[in-house]
């Protein structure tokens, strides 16, 4: 479509020919010698007529792109569509000047009347190559836009894909370990993990679930690796009532809980400790009303694990968040005094 005639812009570009006709009846006026009303009959009309003639310059702009097009085809093409546009002008006015009775003559205007037509049709073809290449921007930046997007569900689906599979192999090394000392609780961890996977299934397809239901599958897999370490894992959680209906991705929390029990809770020789903590913060300063959610393990500060905490769940995660969240997330590790504490920040209202 026209960009004159798109968005209610034709009324502007109406009222922006009104100081045309009075520049044109100023022409005539002074070159011409002809009267104020005379040339105010020849010049309303003749500049109605020439605005249809400029929109015209539309479609060969259109045409001849400058990134397509050789530059001076594209210059000899609007300067000859100029020279025949002004021409016309001209012999448009002095047509409605021969057929009015009007006394005088308009033939010394008419140079002055065809310059000042070449200079308008110019000025058109150059608007509406701003126009072309304004729209070429924004469609640009759509595309990018649509390619960010597109490239984070990819990297969401992989991650996704990456995690199940690294839960499940560390899950059936713990059965493995446990059906030669005891047979009876690796066949219980056998049926807490079917149950596990099965509440899972269908999972990866969704881009958020509430809080409550990731909470609910880390407790799950938590019940799994009790019935490997019983005793020597304490879990307690401070949860606020406010997180339940939070949207977060999924599996997101399950990870960073796994590498408490991978990394801090299988090396301790003494029973250990997960916390999962979770509450809303209210805005302050810059920074906008967010959720945080601390998950907080005890482990050996002389074990070979702990200089491996930089693995696959750590990193999963901060992947996944900046993929979901964008900049308005974040993830900080640190450990101290023999506790490794993980801590997200996330918005609440995710970029995608």
């Amino acid at each position: 479509m026209h960009p004159v005639i798109r968005g209610g812009r034709l009324a502007v570009y109406v009222a922006a020919w009104l100081p045309v006709a009075y520049a044109l009846s100023w022409l005539l006026v002074d070159q011409g010698k002809l009267t104020w009303r005379v040339s105010a009959a020849v010049a309303l009309p003749a500049c109605g007529v020439y605005a249809l003639f400029c929109l015209s310059a539309w479609y060969p702009c259109r045409a001849l792109r400058p990134h397509a097009e050789p530059i001076a085809r594209i210059v000899i093409t609007h300067l000859a569509s100029a020279v025949v546009a002004a021409a016309l002008w001209a012999g448009v006015a002095a047509g409605i000047f021969g057929a009015l009775p009007l006394t005088g003559s308009i033939a010394p205007a008419l140079p002055a009347v065809f310059a000042l037509g070449l200079v308008l049709y110019l000025l058109a073809v150059a608007l509406y190559y701003v126009v072309l290449a304004v729209d070429a921007a924004r469609q640009a930046e759509a595309r990018e836009a649509e390619a960010y997007v597109l490239a984070g569900k990819a990297e969401l689906r992989a991650l996704k894909a990456q995690i199940n599979p690294h839960f499940l192999y560390n899950s059936l090394n713990s059965i493995s370990a446990l059906t030669s000392v005891d047979p009876g609780k690796a066949r219980e961890m056998c049926v807490q993990l079917a149950g596990f996977l099965r509440s899972t299934l269908g999972m990866g397809e969704k881009a958020a679930i509430p809080f409550s239901e990731e909470l609910a599958l880390t407790r799950s897999y938590l019940n799994i690796e009790r019935v490997r370490f019983g005793a020597r894992l304490e879990v307690e959680e401070e949860i606020g009532a406010e997180c339940d209906g939070f949207p977060v991705p999924p599996l997101l929390l399950q990870p960073l809980v796994e590498n408490a029990i991978v990394h801090g809770i299988a090396n301790l020789v003494d029973a250990g400790f997960v916390r999962i903590r979770a509450h809303q913060t209210a805005a302050e300063g810059d920074r906008p009303e967010e959720m945080r959610i601390v998950v907080e393990n005890s482990f050996d500060p002389e074990g070979q694990s702990s200089r491996q905490r930089g693995g696959f769940g750590l990193a999963s995660v901060r992947k996944r968040i900046q993929a979901h969240y964008g900049s308005g997330a974040a993830i900080q590790a640190a450990a101290a005094d023999a506790v490794y504490r993980v801590e997200m920040r996330l918005p609440l209202s995710g970029k995608g």
